[in-house]
């Protein structure tokens, strides 16, 4: 499973957001604890602040977006 989530497409929270029509923040929350989803974490420091980038494969994408669109229907 592992090897196929590995060569899929990712995509960034930017690119979600904009073809979901929902915001930056909404697509993190929705996204951060999923499995598959890549997070590249660097740690704050006394100077900067702690940073996270997602990446989202595409199989995770449609399996939130399924969930998503059966919970309203």
């Amino acid at each position: 499973m592992m090897d196929i989530v590995a060569n899929e497409r990712h995509f960034t929270v930017d690119e979600i957001a904009a073809d979901w029509n929902l915001s930056r923040d909404t697509i993190r929350r929705v996204f951060i604890n999923e499995d598959g989803v890549l997070r590249l974490s660097r740690p704050g420091t006394r100077y900067k602040r702690a940073h996270m980038t997602l990446r989202i494969p595409e199989s995770v994408k449609w399996k939130v977006h399924r969930r998503m669109s059966t919970k309203a229907a």
